[in-house]
């Protein structure tokens, strides 16, 4: 209640207040009014005064007028239009104020007395529109009317009241009370500040006005112009009850429209006024001048704005360029930021139209475009040569071409020259060119060249040019049409001769004048000295198609002379023939002696013997000659048909004088034996100018025939040894008879011991047959270099060599001691430094180790080197004791039932495992991180030389990599694949690059990989020590997934490279496979028997195992690794250390082919027997396949097969789909599966042999036999199709190209699988190689079969290394041959040395056949040899 009422209080004082509030100033006209606060004048440019009336100073007003002070016009005293003007003094409003005011209008008889008007003039400024106005009769009564001015601060006001007369001159008009209230009007709303208005030209030009307070509802709202223009409201929208908002526009304004305006509202109560604001206007800039031209190109114009001087008002915000072609419709505007500007993308050769456009701020700011430049682009380079080049017609001197049109486009210029060059080569040579160039007319695109030559390849191209280049189009060959063929140039014909085969080449006519589809080559034989060789002979014929310029003419008769008649063929016919003549070589005299004869008689000084006459071949025998050798330890026994003849006569006077061992004792004319004959030597007589002198008694001597032929210059020779006359030893004196009975009664004896032991051999092998069990004699006979017995050192060499057993009955004996015996390891340092004469029964070196923890037990003692292969072959026969028990006696009272860690594999052995365990540092915090699943075990040199453990899993890989920085091991041999049958072995605990496992980082530095194994040498870093470790890791990918590998070949090379490659001083060395027990067992026992062998003549590989067992469980886990042990020391010991480094092979093969005087024979020969007696045999079920039924038919021959385990079974699908071939997958030195070894394609084998070439990805193919050999049961047909394309089942062959030379032919095939083009094709090189003759052991040249393999190496790498197919007649010796003489050179290449023994027993292993003659064995040491000194020279 208490505030109602001080509310009500409240408001009672402020009404008070309001009513009682004195105005600022004002006008009330009273007599006693202040005069400061009214101040007003009258007008100066009126017509008349307003008259200030008081009614109480005149008695008789008019009864009209209103009492009291105020002015007033009287309209009648005063003509019509008449102003009175009456100005308030001036005002500034600094706050909120009213200027208030009362009028009267009356006319009696209601007529208008005039108009009241009310002004705002703003000092200074123009008078303008009255704001407010009234006119008409209002009554006798005052009206209250209200002036709310927003004038703002500095600017001053005036109100000036305007009274105009009207036309009716009646009435009166009065004005009074004119005051200004402090507070605002409350008639009349109050106008916020009007601002400035900035347009540019054109423009719409918005006032916005806002005001504040009570508008009536007729307000009218208005723009005034200072001018005094009038312009209404567009809108006048409510803000709130007491705010409103009036728009005004004016439209498309122009500069002459720029003035001030203000906001009105007009009432009859009132008007409200704002300030005058300025209507701005902009005229948008223009440039004076055009741009200028900096710079023209074929796409670009650099113009200069040039915009300093313009014609409008700034500021400039934004300059664009606007540019047209002059004579096109459409043109794009570009923002410009700098002076200069370049116009991209223009087309050449075209004029331009360019202007600036230049803008200010505000809308509609851009100006009209300046004056242009006009300028044209420079032409461009033509775009490209025209296309379509083509003919219309051809004809043999002429070719008719057309193109496509040429329009801008291409040219990019308007002017263009347009020219055809043609060229084709002149001659045969193609060293001369004919060209010439033709300007085209314009818009020409057709042309006729002539005189041109016929099938000539004319290179065609167009030019097109203009002043800024020109472009070339490519070059399009046509050809003229063809005409018969001119003739083969004689001298171009090239032929080399042999003795049963010539190759012919030949070159194309220099004139060929079209495609050449056929070279036609005649040939018959027209002479020969040979008279069984009818001459002439029949003219047989060859053709060759397109390109082929060579031929090998084979089957042909020695000594023959050939004429070859060659012409080449076109479409239009043959062209002219060219002759030569060619004679084949002279082939050496053969014998008609099928073994060496017995003598016909023989004495003390002669031997008579029976001469057969030889067969000439191609030449007639010139002259027989009868040589005498003296036959002396040291000499090498010549053996019948594989000796050196005699080529220099030498009589026995001049044998004498030489000391030469032999001697020419006849020489006979071809006529005198022209059937067989006796001869004596030692006659006493002269034939031919040659002594035959009686032989003397005590000398044993070798009788040789020699037979020669002559032809042109030309000489051969062969000799065959047909009687020997051993020594006479019966003595002519008494005292001799009883020492000459005492030697024969030892050489009985001797014989009989001999004979002895044979028999006991004999009935052992008799009772292993009895039993089931065949004895391979093969393995069972061994090396009589490395096992002579001191039987066979006591027996007299006149004994051995009249003895009647053969060399492989006697090798058969069985081991016994050798005393002092070395191998050529004592001859030369090996490659593997473990060089190794193992067989010998006393140690080569003497052993620094003392107490070797393998000690021989009773039970099992150890065995005789020399006894190895008897104790093997007795372990494998015995029915009671054999290889099973031995086995089983490891596992007797072993208990299985042991606790594991499962993580990490942890067994719980007896305390003997555990005290052999490797124990790791601790790690920090983890006390059982000590722990590895590893074992130290011995060596024979050294304690704790290995350390056996299971190949790491990705949880163990860190402790495995501590272990190898903890021991400081230097080498790591793996035995197992990461992954082997689909299971996990071992992870991959290597880094591809480099590694960090745990804080331990590892870097691959190094990686080779041979055929059987790999070696990687990896840095070791450890955080923490400064120290770099280096470990090399031997990695073995050949142990079969089961079992054991078929041979110890391999993992016995692989042992030496691992023995030779760990320092002396480093740590153990780490072993493992999977589980770290079978396969690293055998390597640990391998290792220790190898050293035991070579240090003490003995091997005890049962205790070895029996103590490995002791220190790790199931060192050892089957029989068949514990029989693989046995076979791989056999085989070690048998075949020792055979590797030559090349610095020593020079003087090591001199020294092997040397033949000893106690032996008669050879290191080499010994070595190659050795190899036979290693070479494991194959048995029946091993060729199980290749016997099949169907497969028969698949082979050349029943004796040579490929065992199971090497075929590659063929994978395209043909016909009856039988996926076998006569082949054998083998491998080369650095590569596994590197060579595919076959025999020469069968007629029926042919598809077969195509299958294996694309299944197999082969990129070569090398061709060691000769086409239709006469001494084959199957012909040797040509499988490939020459030239052309043929299919052969599924495989489609295309011959592609070829080359020949004097002793290779090289062609290229693509071959596909037709069925699968999906696949793609594949590139193979066939090598067809000519100088290995049909009867020759070996090639006839060494550089000739090195330039072979250099060449397939060479094709090898540029094809992507693919397999390489060898075949020749049966798949065996010369197959062999090649395929070991790559592997001694990529030994050479690897590691600068050479095994040829290991070469071929790794290929042998593979297939028995493989260099299967000593001579083959011998020419793979010449192939080394011969490449090394081809090094030496280079």
């Amino acid at each position: 209640m208490r505030s109602a009422r001080a509310l009500l209080l409240a408001l009672a004082l402020r009404v008070y207040a309001l009513d009682t509030e004195t105005p600022a100033a004002g006008c009330t006209f009273e007599e006693d009014s202040e005069p400061n606060q009214c101040e007003y004048s009258q007008g100066e440019d009126d017509d008349f005064d307003w008259e200030l009336l008081r009614s109480y100073l005149m008695p008789h007003l008019v009864p009209e007028l209103p009492h009291g002070s105020y002015l007033m016009v009287n309209s009648s005293q005063h003509t019509p239009g008449q102003k009175a003007h009456l100005l308030f003094q001036a005002l500034s409003e600094n706050d909120t104020h009213c200027l208030q005011f009362s009028y009267f209008m009356f006319s009696r008889d209601g007529h208008s007395p005039g108009t009241l008007s009310a002004y705002v003039w703003v000092t200074g400024g123009l008078l303008g529109s009255a704001v407010w106005n009234a006119s008409g009769s209002h009554g006798r009564q005052w009206h209250q009317a209200e002036l709310a001015v927003s004038l703002f601060w500095p600017s001053e006001y005036q109100v000036l009241f305007e009274a105009v007369v009207s036309s009716e001159r009646r009435g009166y008009l009065g004005l009074d009370d004119i005051l200004l209230l402090n507070y605002p009007c409350s008639k009349a709303p109050h106008f916020s500040r009007l601002g400035d208005v900035e347009v540019n030209a054109g423009q719409n030009a918005t006032f916005q006005c806002v005001a504040a307070g009570k508008a009536a509802e007729a307000e009218r709202f208005l723009m005034q112009r200072q001018s005094g223009e009038v312009v209404p409201a567009a809108s006048v929208k409510h803000i709130s009850h007491r705010r409103f908002l009036a728009t005004f526009q004016l439209e498309a304004v122009s500069k002459a429209e720029q003035d001030l305006y203000r906001c009105v509202t007009q009432s009859a109560r009132g008007a409200g006024v704002s300030n005058f604001a300025e209507l701005i206007v902009k005229e948008p800039p223009t440039p004076i001048a055009p741009p200028q031209l900096l710079r023209a190109g074929s796409t670009y114009l650099i113009i200069q704005l040039n915009t300093n001087s313009i014609i409008g008002d700034g500021p400039i915000v934004r300059k664009e360029i606007e540019y047209r072609m002059t004579s096109g419709p459409w043109s794009e505007v570009h923002a410009v930021n700098m002076q200069t500007y370049k116009l991209w993308h223009l087309d050449p050769d075209t004029e331009y139209e360019i202007s600036v456009l230049l803008t200010r701020p505000g809308e509609g700011g851009t100006g009209k475009p300046g004056p242009p430049l006009i300028s044209r682009t420079k032409c461009a380079e033509p775009m490209r040569a025209p296309k379509g080049l083509a003919f219309s017609e051809i004809q043999s001197r002429q070719l008719t071409l057309q193109w496509e049109p040429l329009g801008y486009n291409l040219t990019r210029c308007h002017t263009y020259t347009m020219s055809l060059c043609y060229r084709y080569f002149v001659g045969s040579g193609h060293n001369q060119t004919f060209q010439e160039c033709v300007k085209m007319e314009r818009n020409a695109n057709r042309y006729t060249i002539k005189n041109l030559l016929p099938y000539k390849n004319i290179h065609v191209k167009l030019i097109l040019s203009n002043p800024e280049g020109r472009k070339e189009g490519k070059e399009v060959i046509f050809q003229t049409d063809e005409d018969v063929p001119g003739g083969i140039a004689s001298e171009s014909l090239t032929f080399t001769p042999l003795e049963d085969m010539i190759f012919l080449k030949w070159e194309e006519p220099v004139e060929p004048n079209g495609l050449i589809t056929q070279y036609e080559i005649s040939y018959q034989s027209i002479e020969s000295s040979d008279p069984a060789v009818n001459v002439p002979g029949p003219r047989r014929t060859v053709s060759k198609l397109r390109n082929e310029t060579y031929h090998v003419f084979s089957n042909l008769h020695p000594g023959t002379t050939y004429l070859f008649s060659v012409r080449a063929r076109t479409g239009k016919g043959f062209g002219q023939t060219a002759l030569t003549e060619i004679t084949t070589n002279i082939s050496a005299p053969t014998f008609d002696y099928g073994d060496m004869p017995s003598p016909l008689s023989e004495s003390e000084s002669t031997i008579t013997v029976l001469l057969r006459p030889a067969q000439g071949r191609g030449a007639p025998i010139s002259t027989y000659q009868v040589i005498v050798e003296e036959e002396r330890p040291r000499k090498l026994k010549r053996e019948l048909g594989g000796q050196e003849c005699f080529p220099v006569p030498l009589t026995f006077d001049d044998a004498v004088s030489r000391g030469s061992v032999h001697y020419f004792g006849a020489e006979l004319p071809a006529s005198s034996l022209t059937e067989a004959k006796p001869f004596t030597v030692g006659d006493n007589q002269t034939y031919s100018g040659y002594w035959n002198p009686p032989l003397e008694p005590k000398k044993a001597y070798l009788i040789y025939f020699q037979a020669m032929s002559n032809l042109k210059g030309e000489t051969r020779l062969n000799c065959v040894r047909i009687a020997r006359k051993a020594a006479c030893k019966e003595s002519k004196r008494p005292l001799e008879v009883s020492q000459h009975s005492e030697e024969m009664g030892l050489i009985l004896g001797i014989c009989a011991g001999g004979l002895i032991i044979l028999i006991i051999l004999l009935g052992a092998i008799i009772v292993a047959i009895r039993k089931g069990k065949p004895v391979n004699m093969t393995k069972a006979t061994i090396n009589y270099r490395h096992e002579k017995t001191h039987m066979m050192s006591a027996i007299d060499r006149s004994f051995t060599d009249q003895s009647t057993l053969q060399e492989d009955e006697r090798l058969g004996l069985s081991f016994m001691d050798t005393q002092g015996y070395g191998n050529r390891g004592d001859q030369r340092s090996s490659v593997v430094n473990e060089s190794s004469s193992l067989l010998g029964g006393s140690p080569r070196r003497q052993c620094g180790r003392k107490g070797s923890p393998y000690h021989t037990g009773q039970l099992h003692p150890a065995v005789r080197v020399a006894d190895l292969l008897q104790h093997i072959n007795q372990m494998k026969t015995a029915e009671g004791y054999g290889f099973k028990q031995e086995y089983e006696s490891f596992f007797e009272g072993w208990d299985a039932s042991k606790k594991k860690d499962k993580t990490k594999g942890r067994q719980d052995h007896v305390s003997t495992y555990d005290r052999h365990r490797v124990k790791l540092h601790p790690l920090l915090g983890d006390p059982n991180s000590d722990y590895i699943n590893a074992n130290y075990i011995d060596g024979y040199h050294r304690s704790n030389h290995f350390i056996a453990t299971q190949g790491p899993k990705q949880e163990m890989v860190y402790d495995f990599w501590r272990m190898v920085w903890q021991e400081h091991c230097s080498s790591i041999v793996m035995i197992t694949k990461l992954v082997e049958v689909g299971r996990v072995k071992c992870s991959k605990y290597w880094p591809d690059d480099s590694e960090m496992y745990g804080d331990i980082k590892i870097t691959l530095v190094e990686s080779e990989t041979l055929a059987e194994y790999a070696v990687r040498t990896f840095a070791l870093e450890r955080r923490g020590y400064s120290a770099r470790h280096e470990v090399k890791q031997f990695h073995f990918m050949s142990w079969p997934e089961h079992g054991v590998p078929y041979h110890a070949t391999g993992l016995l090379a692989f042992i030496r490279r691992v023995k030779a490659s760990t320092p002396p001083d480093a740590g153990p060395v780490v072993i493992h496979c999977s589980a770290g027990t079978g396969r690293t067992g055998c390597y640990i026992v391998l290792d220790v028997m190898l050293d035991m062998a070579e240090c003490e003549g003995v091997v005890d590989i049962y205790n070895c195992v029996k103590t490995l067992c002791s220190r790790r469980i199931n060192m050892i886990q089957t029989e068949e690794q514990y029989i693989f042990i046995h076979d791989a020391i056999l085989e070690a010991c048998l075949c020792g250390e055979t590797s030559i480094p090349a610095s020593e092979f020079k003087p090591t093969y001199k020294e092997m082919v040397r033949i000893e005087p106690q032996s008669n024979s050879s290191q080499l020969r010994e070595e190659f027997q050795t190899l036979n007696s290693v070479t494991p045999h194959l048995d029946v079920e091993e060729c199980s396949i290749a016997l099949l039924p169907r497969n028969r038919e698949r082979n050349r021959s029943m004796d040579v097969l490929p065992p199971d385990r090497c075929l590659p079974f063929l994978i395209s699908v043909d016909g009856d789909s039988n996926n076998y071939i006569n082949a054998a997958l083998t491998d080369s030195y650095t590569k596994s599966a590197a060579f595919i070894v076959t025999l020469h394609p069968l007629q029926n084998t042919t598809t077969d042999f195509w299958r294996l070439v694309y299944d197999y990805g082969c990129t070569s193919i090398v061709m060691l036999n000769q086409l239709n050999q006469s001494n084959s049961a199957w012909p040797c047909l040509q499988y490939w199709p020459e030239p052309g394309l043929q299919h052969y089942g599924p495989m489609e062959v295309e011959y592609i190209s070829g080359v020949a030379d004097e002793d290779i032919v090289s062609r290229l095939f693509r071959v596909q699988n037709i069925t699968r083009l999906q696949e793609g094709h594949l590139m193979v090189r066939h090598f067809q190689y000519l100088r290995w003759s049909a009867y020759r052991d070996t090639p006839d040249s060494k550089k000739s079969f090195l330039h072979l393999l250099a060449q397939v190496e060479r094709w090898q790498k540029e094809s992507g290394d693919g397999r390489t197919v060898v075949h020749c007649l049966n798949g065996g010796g010369r197959s062999g041959t090649f395929c070991a003489s790559t592997m001694i050179l990529e030994m050479i290449k690897c590691h600068n040395m050479a095994d040829v023994f290991f070469a071929a027993k790794t290929l042998r292993n593979y297939k028995p056949n493989m260099v299967e003659t000593l001579e083959q064995y011998h020419f793979c040491y010449d192939i080394a040899l011969e490449y090394l000194e081809s090094l030496e020279s280079r």
